[in-house]
């Protein structure tokens, strides 16, 4: 148990005194990325939704809107690229490199 305890301690005191790097600055502007049609679509109708006058819908129909609001943010959660990790798995990632 010493040894692991020794060996966090280590790794966080390492990790708070190491400096950043930044990368060399380009002249380069980067390009502009198109965001494809179905997305542009989607993000349109969440600003429609977000612009309306609310304060006359039923209850009925104001919860059909966050139904509807919900479901495209997870669509637009699903079409992005990249693979996320929350800092509780990256945690237990670490001490499991360290264990091993």
């Amino acid at each position: 148990m010493k040894k692991a305890t020794l060996m966090a301690l280590l790794l966080s005191f390492t990790l708070g005194l190491s400096s950043p790097v930044q990368a060399a600055k380009k002249d380069k502007t980067p390009e502009p990325t198109e965001i494809p049609a179905e997305v542009r679509v989607m993000l349109d109708r969440l600003e429609e939704i977000k612009a309306m006058d609310k304060s006359n819908l039923e209850r009925a129909e104001k919860k059909a809107l966050r139904m509807e609001v919900r479901a495209i943010k997870t669509q637009l959660r699903t079409t992005g690229n990249g693979i996320y990790i929350s800092a509780g798995a990256l945690i237990v990632i670490l001490l499991l490199i360290l264990i091993l």
